[in-house]
């Protein structure tokens, strides 16, 4: 029995999420159909990490445990069978430990908002047409790496051992026409990173002040922060993990 990693991107606006679902579409469900068309057997996928229906990625993975032969060349046929919204990247043989979720360094998402109307964004990002004071919202992206406990930014009944996370990047940028929240953490919480573009967005609004931010984090308390920014200005860009797998 080998294991391997798959390497894989998608749009997430059709999929219920990413792991799968009973009687649901997700990028999970069709990825081990896909397999099971072409390799003429059930192949159980475990996902590196959870995002919600709507959320995209640029990198993500999936490992499994398999008696046959596979090769990078079957990324072609797989890719073949796959809807155009999922596009399998690398397959590759791991060690028979490795683990896609508890192997993971870090992972890296970024969160796009535009403010000008603009059609070919529409189901990339986050249309957010009010002004907005980004220095501020900087200031509060900086707060983000003093502190370890993200309580007030995980949506209820999360079942987790603790709601500790070590940010290593949080910033805003600009890409393009959009302003892009970019954060990196060894892992996040459920609902996490909307949670706070959705909070950022209020002080850059002057909605809440960046005492009353640093408050909320410190008070722990996840009805008090706001978790309305929408799932499909959200991308998965990166999982990064140790060179010896």
């Amino acid at each position: 029995m080998k294991r391997y990693f798959l390497k894989l991107c998608y749009k997430g606006t059709l999929f219920n999420g990413f792991q799968i679902q009973q009687n649901a579409k997700t990028i999970q469900s069709e990825v081990e159909k896909a397999l099971q068309v072409f390799y003429k057997t059930e192949i159980n996928l475990t996902g590196s990490s959870r995002t919600d229906a709507g959320v995209h990625a640029i990198e993500n993975y999936f490992h499994f445990d398999t008696t046959l032969e596979i090769l990078q060349k079957h990324i072609y046929n797989l890719n073949a069978i796959l809807p155009d919204d999922i596009v399998l990247l690398e397959l590759k043989e791991v060690n028979n430990t490795a683990h896609c979720r508890f192997d993971a360094l870090y992972r890296e998402y970024k969160y796009y908002i535009y403010q000008e109307k603009n059609p070919f964004l529409k189901d990339k990002a986050f249309f957010y047409p009010y002004a907005l004071d980004f220095v501020l919202m900087q200031e509060a992206a900086n707060l983000l790496m003093l502190y370890q406990n993200f309580t007030a930014f995980s949506k209820k009944h999360t079942q987790v051992n603790n709601f500790n996370c070590a940010i290593t990047k949080s910033h805003w940028i600009q890409e393009n026409d959009c302003w892009v929240y970019n954060v990196q953490s060894n892992r996040f919480l459920r609902g996490m990173v909307r949670a706070l573009v959705a909070t950022m967005l209020k002080v850059g609004r002057g909605q809440i002040s960046i005492e009353e931010f640093k408050n909320l984090i410190e008070q722990k308390n996840s009805a008090s922060a706001f978790f309305d920014a929408p799932a499909h200005g959200l991308f998965l860009v990166k999982v990064e993990y140790p060179t010896t797998l």
